[in-house]
């Protein structure tokens, strides 16, 4: 199975409603789509999300990137030859991550074609379904609890709020919700580098006081700040997770070194795709420290290939992989099957896309 072309497309997808963190706000899931065909009529989706708040990526640095160094290299690559393949991507000069994960989510794809196979199997797993959190946007308490309450009402037990704007409007959003959807339900927390690490500590510590039963932390500080991570870590009961302080192998391995965070918080947009987020669950696997599974605000392409990671490695113990559950329509058919925080994987070849309708 011989690659013969690779072709870039774009995904718009309307959210339900506007997705809010203390760093930015989102209204539409706005993906690059990768599609590679080869000669025996297989053919590989990807996609990537820009988020340069987080990333640094753009769209066009996307398509340029792919455009030019993976368009050059790629073609006439024998998917036979898969890790020689995926690991020369990955060693690619100019490539950013964005375009490294819409090109080796496409890759994976091919793979599993060509050996018959689900992703998932493929790496080792057999984990069919899992359960995903859903994400509770920041906006005024009163907001947060008629979401809350909702996201209940369909079924959910885990909600992730998001918070990290105002330490003392985030415990009044916590107080309100808590009581709004009793103490059954889990909360996770993500501040997105909101807050700085003597904030974090008196807040959480509130947190343990006022007994709101909060699962995790997530990025409490700013992301190269692993000094204020480990205070953080080293100051508080609840479990605190390493979000945009890890994207590569080498950053875990930081984390690991020092005890800066209790989890990693694996998102694909970050690793540049499967290959190097295995290297972070092998890494993890070995520190014996849990995983979360996690992502940008993406498409089903994407989050599909996530959650095949999840059902192959069993380090990753939360699922955080929602967004399609946040669009308002879906241009993927195929791939993984949402019954509200119910997530199943089928046994269809790759990833089990059947086809994307481009916007």
């Amino acid at each position: 199975m011989k690659i013969t072309d690779i072709r870039l497309g774009h995904l718009s997808i309307p959210l339900r409603t506007p997705f809010k963190t203390a760093v930015r706000t989102v209204t539409h899931v706005e993906d690059v789509l990768v599609t590679i065909f080869t000669d025996l009529d297989a053919v590989g989706f990807g996609s990537a999300a820009p988020a340069p708040a987080i990333t640094g990526d753009t769209s066009g640095s996307i398509r340029a990137a792919i455009d030019g160094p993976v368009k050059k290299y790629l073609p006439g690559c024998a998917i036979e030859n898969f890790e020689e393949v995926i690991a020369q991507l990955h060693t690619l000069p100019g490539v950013n991550t964005g375009a490294r994960a819409a090109v080796d989510i496409a890759l994976h794809d091919l793979f599993g074609q060509l050996h018959a196979s689900p992703v998932f199997k493929l790496l080792g797993g057999n984990k069919k379904q899992l359960t995903t959190d859903i994400t509770i946007s920041l906006n005024e308490p009163e907001e947060m609890v008629r979401d809350s309450i909702e996201a209940v009402r369909r079924g959910f037990k885990t909600l992730k709020v998001k918070v990290g704007n105002h330490p003392e409007k985030d415990m009044e959003r916590l107080r309100a919700m808590r009581a709004a959807v009793g103490d059954a339900i889990n909360l996770r927390l993500d501040a997105n580098q909101g807050w700085t690490p003597e904030e974090a500590v008196s807040i959480i510590e509130k947190m343990e006081d006022e007994g709101f039963g909060i699962e995790l932390v997530e990025q409490p500080v700013k992301g190269r700040d692993l000094e204020g991570l480990k205070f953080v870590t080293d100051r508080v009961d609840i479990p605190v997770v390493a979000d945009e302080s890890a994207f590569a192998p080498r950053d875990v391995a930081d984390i690991i070194r020092m005890r800066a965070a209790d989890m990693i918080n694996i998102k694909l947009m970050k690793t540049g795709g499967l290959y190097h987020a295995l290297k972070i669950c092998d890494l993890a696997h070995n520190a014996g420290m849990e995983c979360m599974i996690g992502c940008m605000m993406e498409s089903r392409i994407s989050v599909t290939a996530a959650a095949h990671l999840a059902g192959a490695r069993s380090i990753i113990t939360k699922i955080d992989l929602d967004p399609p559950l946040l669009c308002s329509e879906d241009p993927v058919e195929g791939g993984a099957r949402y019954d509200n925080d119910l997530i199943t994987l089928p046994d269809d070849p790759g990833f089990g896309f059947i086809s994307v309708k481009e916007s």
